[in-house]
Parts: structure tokens; C-alpha cells; sequence
């Protein structure tokens, strides 16, 4: 049979469904020949610019490392902890961006486990003497791993006294490794940026029982602008930020939408993710945060507002950045103005 809800997705994430309990549901019971999955996530995602799309590697020019942390319904006993480093800037000698990310995703306290190793190239053309493209590539190795160990059944419970039993269910899983690929473009001026991105080109076969379990493409359209609320824009130090975000994977759509508002060095933002086709919501989204010319840092708490909404405890999400120094190389270059979180 063909199993039509994704096994591991951000779907099963939006709509209450515990990604561990399906995976125990279609491994034990279904047993099904073919299945998808879907990608984990980040609430900023333009804190993590270069896992957003492949074509910001080397989008500030000079060196940056940014870190994400995300714990998502930490109130729950499958919650998702998600954490992710990544390092980009420009090489004049190539005329492009290089980057690099390493991202970890936990489901169900480490019983599924995904590692993603990844290198982008990205090159930069100026269209206009306003108007600049970048387009991106992006490799990645990655591996999933399931902890049998930690899955429980029906057969391991006595009446009154709980999980005692050994179940008699046939360990399976274990861990696949697969190659990636992904590309991105994005455009852009001074005040107006958008971009597409398509992850997963291949959709590599992610199955960790016999079958198939294809991670289905991504498809991703982002648009956005900073504004400038107190003047011209090389001397405002007020600006608004209104962002939408368009995402496909398999059958699963998701839309974004919201803004940031920043005064000096604060940054706050209220968004709605939403998924499109269905009557389930999502969350709602507050981020609060700090920037200087090196150093950002972000807080975002998504407020559930599906039927889960009591029992989640939301999601938390902490994103860091740091922008090293590198005027003392003059070149000509230009920078999307997109927000940090």
C-alpha cells in the first residue's frame, strides 16, 4: 500500500500528529511500500539565510556565522529539537559566495535523528545599475537514524502495571545515508528582495525499513522589503519589514506572512503561519531581538493555535550572528536588504 501522510514532516508537526507515534503506527502496522517525508524548519528563517536558499551564501559580503536553535512543543514527550550552524561570505578570486551548514533535527527525544552536511556556491550579476541577481548551488550529505531501542507497542503493556513487557515486534531501521542537491536565485535592490528556491532535486530515498520513502522537492518563494519610516534610506534608523513566505513540499503548502518593525538597535515582529487547503492553523509567531554592525541575536515563541494549543507548550527559538570585518577590501558589491530574523 502507498501511504499518502508524510512519516516525518512538518505536517504531522502543524496538524498534532507525533511524528514518533506515526512512525510506530507505519512501521508496526502498515508496513507501507512507500512513503515521504519533510523537511524540519525554522520560525526565522532569515536568521538562517543560507538554509533558507542556496543563492545568500555570501550575501553580506563579509564573513558570517550564524547559529539556530529551535525546541518545538517542549511540552510534549516527541517534541522536535532542531539545531543548526552555518558560515558564508564572498570570494572575490571565484566571483561568488561560498558556504557551509551542519543542521541536526531530533524528533521524539533522539528516537529519529537526521544530520545534514552541506556546501553552497552561489555568483552575484548586477542586471541594472539598481537591480542585482544571485543563484546558488547546494551539495549535502546527509544521514537519518532511528533508535529502535526507544519505540514502544501495544505488547509491552500489562493492564495495571504499565510498559513491562519485551516486545515481540522484529527490530528494523537503523540508518541510510543519501546526497542532496539544491539550488536557489534571488533578486534584488535596495529596498524590494525576493527569491525561489527548489530543495531536493534528486528526492533521495530516505527509507529506513524495506521500501521507498522519497523526501518529495521544496519549493520555496520568498518576497520582502525594508522601508525606511524616518527619511532617506542611508540615514533612517527606523524601518518596517513586511515579509510573506510561500512553501510546497509533497502535499503539504504553508504560507508566511508578517513584518519586522526596527528602532536603533531593536527588532520586533509579529507573523501567522498558516497551511493552506486544510482547516488546520498553525501559529501565531513574536519575535523580539538585538542587532549591532557585528553581532545579532533573535528570540521568537510561536503560540499554537491549533487544537494541540494547551497541551504544546509552543515553540522556542534562539538564532545568533556574527558579522566579521572586511572593508579593508574595496570592491564593488551589493547586499539584499533582508532582515536578520
Amino acid at each position: 500500500m502507498k501511504l499518502q501522510q508524510p512519516l516525518y514532516s512538518a505536517a504531522s508537526r502543524v496538524f498534532g500528529l507525533p511524528a514518533i507515534a506515526l512512525l510506530m503506527a507505519c512501521l508496526g502496522t502498515f508496513a507501507p511500500e512507500k512513503a515521504s517525508a519533510q523537511d524540519p524548519e525554522f520560525t526565522q528563517f532569515y536568521s538562517n539565510p543560507v538554509y533558507l536558499n542556496p543563492a545568500f551564501a555570501g550575501a553580506a559580503r563579509c564573513p558570517r556565522f550564524v547559529m539556530n536553535y529551535r525546541n518545538q512543543w517542549p511540552a510534549m514527550s516527541g517534541n522536535y529539537v532542531t539545531s543548526a550552524a552555518a558560515y558564508d561570505q564572498h570570494i572575490p578570486s571565484i566571483s561568488g559566495g561560498l558556504g557551509f551548514v551542519v543542521m541536526n533535527d531530533r524528533a521524539g527525544r533522539g528516537t529519529l535523528s537526521t544530520t545534514r552536511i552541506s556546501g553552497i556556491y552561489s555568483y552575484q550579476q548586477a542586471i541594472s545599475r539598481k537591480f542585482s541577481i544571485k543563484a546558488g548551488f547546494e551539495a549535502t550529505y546527509f544521514q537519518k537514524a532511528l533508535d529502535w531501542s526507544q519505540l514502544t507497542f501495544g505488547d509491552m503493556i500489562d493492564p495495571r502495571k504499565g510498559f513491562i513487557y519485551e516486545s515481540q515486534d522484529k527490530p528494523r531501521g537503523g540508518q541510510v545515508s543519501q546526497v542532496d542537491f539544491s539550488a536557489g536565485i534571488v533578486g534584488f535592490s535596495k529596498k524590494v528582495y525576493f527569491g525561489f528556491a527548489a530543495h531536493h532535486l534528486n528526492e533521495p530515498n530516505e527509507s529506513l525499513v524495506v521500501g521507498v520513502s522519497r523526501l518529495p522537492m521544496k519549493l520555496t518563494a520568498h518576497f520582502g522589503a525594508l522601508l525606511p519610516l524616518d527619511g532617506d534610506a542611508r540615514y533612517a534608523s527606523a524601518f518596517i519589514s513586511p515579509n510573506i513566505l510561500y512553501r510546497r513540499q509533497g502535499e503539504f503548502q504553508q504560507l508566511n506572512f508578517g513584518g519586522y518593525v526596527s528602532k536603533g538597535p531593536i527588532v520586533g515582529g509579529i507573523w501567522y503561519r498558516g497551511i493552506l487547503g486544510t482547516q488546520y492553523r498553525d501559529a501565531f509567531i513574536v519575535t523580539l531581538g538585538v542587532q549591532s554592525d557585528v553581532i545579532k541575536f533573535g528570540y521568537s515563541y510561536d503560540v499554537t493555535v491549533s487544537d494541540l494549543t494547551p497541551a504544546t507548550g509552543g515553540s522556542h527559538e534562539v538564532s545568533m550572528s556574527l558579522n566579521f570585518d572586511c572593508r579593508s577590501k574595496r570592491i564593488k558589491f551589493r547586499s539584499p536588504p533582508c532582515p536578520g530574523f
